[in-house]
């Protein structure tokens, strides 16, 4: 286990943290829990980092990197469609990319193959990220704001709100956009006869 990839896989536990402080009322929470997903954002491009810049680029990071990227983006985007602030429809359209895709790499893998993300999935996560960051400011600033310095930010916090769900919306469209991108790519791979059953 070598640093990025132990940087990768901490991601998963600090989703659940993440949710959790989204449920709670106390003060700071709402700050904490966007500092907490600022530093899980980061982490996705800093452990990517120090693997290439140290040699330590491996096909369990590349695989659990993209993986803990999936993980992060489902379990927010759950916690919003429960707190109302996510369209079902959508959420479920980017439940469903998702899932298509771990499985073509989860065969694509079987094959021994790694198919790592492309600049369309990327452009993808970069997205949803700055989605799920919006939402989770908003309540940062409606109720520390309101706690430290007692001043009523409701039409801002609606505008950081309606950002959120415009950023989601592109999210989605890359998401399916790019869905079909690494299908088609990879179709021959997955559903070409070389002799095993798929």
């Amino acid at each position: 286990m070598n640093l990025p990839n132990a940087i990768t896989l901490s991601r998963i536990p600090l989703m659940f943290v993440v949710v959790g402080l989204m449920y709670c009322a106390w003060p700071g929470s709402a700050t904490l829990a966007f500092v907490l997903f600022i530093g899980a954002a980061a982490g996705d491009w800093y452990d990517g980092h120090i693997a290439r810049k140290r040699g330590l680029v491996t096909n369990f990071g590349k695989l659990m990197d993209a993986m803990a990227d999936k993980i992060m983006v489902i379990g927010l985007v759950i916690a919003l469609v429960d707190k109302h602030e996510i369209p079902v429809g959508l959420a479920l359209i980017t439940l469903c990319r998702e899932f298509l895709v771990t499985g073509v790499r989860m065969v694509a893998a079987s094959k021994g193959v790694v198919v790592v993300a492309d600049s369309a999935g990327k452009t993808k996560t970069v997205t949803q990220l700055i989605a799920l960051g919006f939402f989770l400011g908003a309540p940062m600033v409606s109720q520390d704001g309101y706690y430290l310095f007692h001043w009523d930010a409701s039409s801002f916090v609606g505008f950081i709100g309606r950002m959120g769900l415009v950023a989601f919306v592109a999210g989605t469209v890359l998401s399916v956009w790019s869905g079909y991108r690494y299908i088609s790519r990879n179709a021959r791979l997955v559903f070409g006869d070389d002799g095993r059953d798929l």
